[in-house]
């Protein structure tokens, strides 16, 4: 495996490990800023090849925040590997993520984020966004580059193949398929469809953001405000009964 690196927005930088056997990317994505933010610790098993990379773009010495949406392997799972590896690095995960999980996992405290509460890195600043169970798990969230319009929104609008770093073709579409797919197998439900889903993404499709940075698969430039509203559609039709 292979790491690419493609700038998908003003200093916004997508590390990426394809792997063939899932036919799945894996987006890793620095944020070069006074305070360098990584939004997205990796699995343990990637951790070499990511940190290889960010290599290329600062000294991952010198990260200061490594952030996640929810707590699972391919979020956080790398997390202390870049603790130990950046001595003033600090986790920031929801509050609620902070209080269930990553005080005991962490080998340094993380600062908890309340909704609507914002991390400046320098020029840039990000708004957290409490996103309980959306994409998974009641300790959800994501985070909105408010300078540049760029919403981290890690597994929403997952979809597989080896796609291109940067699209403003059609991801909604790859999504559903990919998730029409899921459905046959082990992996239905991908998404655990609540009452407050599609309200969360109407939420979100209010802050107009000009970027998506996609976990898994091609990121997307253009109205990213159509494309939520239009991936609440996709998840009412796939998840909701």
């Amino acid at each position: 495996m292979t790491a690419r690196i493609d700038e998908i927005a003003p200093d916004v930088h997508r590390i990426c490990v394809y792997v063939p056997e899932f036919q799945l990317q894996f987006n890793h994505f620095l944020i070069r800023d006074d305070e360098p933010l990584l939004f997205h610790a990796g699995l343990r098993g990637m951790f070499p090849l990511v940190r290889e990379a960010a290599a290329r773009i600062i000294d991952p010495g010198k990260l200061r925040w490594i952030s996640f949406s929810h707590f699972e392997s391919d979020e956080c799972g790398a997390l202390n590997s870049w603790l130990e590896l950046a001595p003033a690095a600090q986790a920031a995960c929801s509050l609620v993520g902070a209080i269930v999980s990553v005080n005991d996992y962490a080998i340094r405290p993380p600062r908890g984020l309340a909704d609507g509460e914002v991390l400046a890195t320098g020029k840039y600043r990000f708004r957290f966004c409490y996103t309980r169970h959306l994409p998974h798990g009641w300790d959800a969230g994501l985070l909105f580059e408010e300078t540049q319009r760029t919403l981290l929104c890690s597994d929403l609008f997952h979809h597989s193949g080896d796609a291109p770093p940067l699209t403003s073709g059609d991801i909604v579409g790859r999504c559903k398929d990919t998730l029409r797919e899921y459905q046959q197998g082990p992996l239905a439900d991908y998404v655990p469809y609540t009452p407050a889903t599609g309200g969360i993404l109407e939420k979100l499709a209010g802050l107009k953001p000009a970027t998506l940075a996609v976990m898994h698969g091609s990121s997307f430039r253009g109205n990213g405000e159509q494309a939520l509203l239009d991936l609440a559609v996709v998840y009412r039709e796939v998840f909701g009964r």
